[in-house]
């Protein structure tokens, strides 16, 4: 949270505060408290000052300078007494002796929870650095859902450590900045903290590429004189026009940020003076329809780029912001940005969430955005109750924080802001969690759709379910928001879970045969002992570490009847173990042979993986088969499985027109689904061969369909492929 600092000697004189022209500054901004109010600040900076006394930041400065800059960054906002006594104690507990209770003696127990929720957890050991963030990081998320004071501290924390790196070694400059970047500047943004998340990026990229900023702003300052003229004309034009119409407005000239001129200039690969529309102007007016006025007006101006406008006002972004956009022609062909909004709208686009206690004749607009603020970090906390650990939910907001929004209508006119990229699993998801686990397809403007489908702006969707279609892993590979892949993986791990459990007991219930003793005839006080020594609490836990291969079924059941040392690993056993093979994910079938029901079979337990089921002449496990004979148990099928199993056929055909649809065709004929078709071309000539994978029952139909695929005239030779996959 804060910068390093180095101790010094605690002797030195303490300084009378109201010499620091800082310290005069920061008292002179509060006054919008009470006056009892800037008592208790002026004690929370001499408990802050008394307990830093002694530090020195990296730079060589009082370690105060540092919780006084984030005050007064909160003072600029107005912030509340508690807010800004949290501001100047919000590194009390990290840095110094200083724990919770007595913040709370001393300033009451809203300000040390501001101050808990901003504290770093260097007590706890981590594995690694980035595990120590991710932890953090959902630590600060989770107060923040809880007060959104903490968010506002926290982001003047960092800018205040962006503005003051010099000292900081150059490794973990760039490292903080990076991580601003990717996690704080976004923030800000999702927030509505404009000015702050544009300061932030600036900050974040001169301390990343130091040289290309400096270039950069070169470029900059010498397009600013080079192209003034233009800009006065353009601005001039746009008064005169708004005058003439009779349309009051106020019309300012603005500048792109350097962090963002460099994003474009890299996303599109664009030199500097390819970068057109690094000036923009913004025309500020009374209400909503003035603004659409002006709009119609300056587009009569100059002409208007086709697919340009965006409607912000109708639709604001989920952070608040509201906003016309559109680009216009002006002289001599320059493209340039116009954003037309309101007074109010403009204070919200540039402090977010802080024009709640900024601007006061904006209430309305601060209190809806504060609700919309809430709502998304208390989605943060569906979302961590379902992440496996803080690496994984640190992963989920990062994805959501780069949202780049687009606008879809549900069939009830509601309107949902997805990321760009959006398919309708990630909708069906923001809508609800139960129609996420059993959606199969989506009605896209009234036409039937896959689930991978790209959703675009105003696209209407109508979610089409089952009760019987679940989650699938293949949904990770296209989903965009993080609320979505967190409950895609939770139904997985929560499946597989299930699913090894329901195997666990049935290898367990195998060896208890095996020793002469059903599982019904174990007696409680045994299952206690296994549960004592394991460490679980629950016996449907046992089952799930047997099923998951962290245990193994042969041990468990000697410890259970209390036979030979619990330690050593059982012996084979002769019964097999029996499978339909629609077990789920805790039987899985080997790639390398692709086993059906009729083959021989052999399995392994994986510690994570539960079951692999192998052919027993599969030769990618000859070597583990003959190394580690007691890791493999025998599995048989059961007589009637009732499912479809993959195959891959290699079929050698003379070369001639029409061949593969012939197969093609048998195939179908036969009943069989065709999942992938190859051809192989190392060997053009006479012959050629065609890799196919189908879906067979088992070997009694896999020999019908070969049958009938000899028959074929073209066909010179048809085989299993039990190799690894083509």
């Amino acid at each position: 949270m804060s910068a390093n600092v180095l101790m010094s000697d605690l002797t030195q004189d303490r300084p009378n505060p109201e010499e620091d022209p800082a310290y005069r500054a920061f008292v002179g901004a509060l006054g919008y408290l009470l006056p009892e109010e800037i008592r208790v600040v002026r004690n929370a900076y001499l408990f802050s000052e008394e307990a830093h006394r002694g530090q020195r930041r990296l730079s060589g400065e009082a370690y105060i300078t540092h919780p006084l800059a984030v005050a007064s960054a909160l003072a600029e906002w107005q912030m509340d007494v508690e807010g800004v006594v949290a501001a100047l104690l919000h590194d009390v507990m990290e840095d110094t002796a200083v724990g919770k209770a007595e913040i709370a003696t001393r300033f009451g127990k809203p300000v040390a929870d501001l101050v808990d929720g901003l504290s770093k957890l260097d007590k706890i050991e981590f594995q690694s650095y980035e595990e120590a963030q991710a932890e953090n990081f959902r630590k600060m998320l989770m107060a923040m859902a809880r007060d959104l004071r903490v968010v506002l501290i926290k982001l003047a924390d960092r800018q205040h450590n962006l503005q003051t790196m010099s000292a900081v070694r150059p490794d973990k400059r760039r490292r903080i900045a990076r991580e601003t970047l990717e996690i704080y500047a976004p923030i800000a943004n999702r927030l509505g903290l404009n000015k702050l998340f544009r300061e932030l990026q600036d900050l974040s990229f001169q301390l990343i590429y130091p040289m290309r900023a400096r270039v950069l702003g070169r470029a900059l300052k010498a397009a600013r004189g080079n192209r003034r003229e233009l800009l006065s004309r353009i601005l001039e034009g746009l008064e005169n026009k708004l005058r003439h119409d009779g349309i009051a407005a106020r019309v300012v000239g603005r500048e792109k940020s350097l962090y963002s001129i460099y994003r474009k200039m890299l996303d599109k690969r664009l030199s500097f003076s390819q970068v057109l529309d690094v000036y923009g102007f913004r025309v500020l007016v009374s209400d909503i329809p003035t603004a659409y006025l002006s709009l119609g007006a300056l587009h009569a101006l100059y002409k208007p780029v086709p697919g340009k406008f965006k409607d912000y006002i109708a639709i604001p972004k989920p952070n608040g912001y509201q906003s016309l956009h559109t680009t216009l022609i002006g002289p001599h062909g320059t493209p340039f940005e116009l954003q037309i909004r309101t007074e109010s709208m403009d204070n919200v686009a540039q402090e977010g969430v802080a024009s709640h206690w900024l601007y006061k004749d904006s209430e309305d607009f601060g209190a809806d955005l504060q609700q919309k603020t809430t709502t998304w970090f208390h989605s943060l906390l569906d979302l961590q109750s379902t992440a496996g650990d803080s690496s994984e939910f640190f992963e989920h907001v990062k994805v959501d924080l780069f949202p780049h929004e687009i606008y879809v209508f549900t069939p009830k006119g509601r309107i949902i802001a997805l990321p760009r990229g959006a398919t309708p699993i990630d909708l069906a998801y923001a809508v609800h969690t139960d129609i996420g686990n059993h959606c199969v397809a989506a009605q896209i403007n009234f036409h039937l759709m896959p689930l991978n489908t790209e959703l675009t702006n105003g696209d209407r969707v109508e979610i089409v379910t089952a009760a019987d279609a679940h989650p699938n892993a293949v949904w990770l590979g296209f989903v965009k928001t993080g609320r979505a892949r967190s409950k895609i993986r939770h139904y997985l791990k929560t499946s597989h879970q299930d699913e090894s459990t329901a195997l666990g007991e049935k290898m367990l219930d195998q060896e208890l045969r095996a020793l002469g003793v059903a599982a019904s005839e174990v007696p409680v006080s045994s299952w206690k002992n296994v549960l004592r020594d394991s460490g679980n609490k629950l016996i449907k836990e046992v089952y799930a570490d047997i099923g998951l291969g962290f245990r193994l079924a042969g041990v468990v059941a000697r410890r259970l009847l209390a036979r030979d040392d619990p330690t050593q690993p059982a012996g084979k056993t002769s019964a097999s173990l029996i499978i339909r093979g629609s077990e789920g994910m805790a039987v899985q079938f080997a790639p390398c042979c692709q086993p059906i029901p009729g083959d021989p079979i052999i399995g392994s337990i994986w510690k994570g993986k539960g079951l692999v089921v192998h052919t027993h002449d599969c030769p990618a496990i000859r070597k583990a088969r003959s190394s580690k004979p007691t890791n493999w148990i025998n599995v048989e099928w059961e007589p009637e499985p009732g499912k479809l199993f993959s195959v891959r056929l290699r079929i050698m055909v003379h070369n001639t027109v029409g061949a593969l649809g012939r197969i093609a065709t048998e195939i179908s004929r036969t009943g069989t689904n065709i999942e992938h078709i190859k051809m192989d071309e190392k060997h053009p000539g006479l012959y050629t061969t065609l890799h196919f994978t189908v879906q067979v029952a088992g070997r009694t139909s896999l020999a019908r369909l070969m049958r009938s695929l000899r028959r074929i005239p073209e066909v010179v030779r048809i085989t299993r492929d039990q190799g690894l996959p083509a």
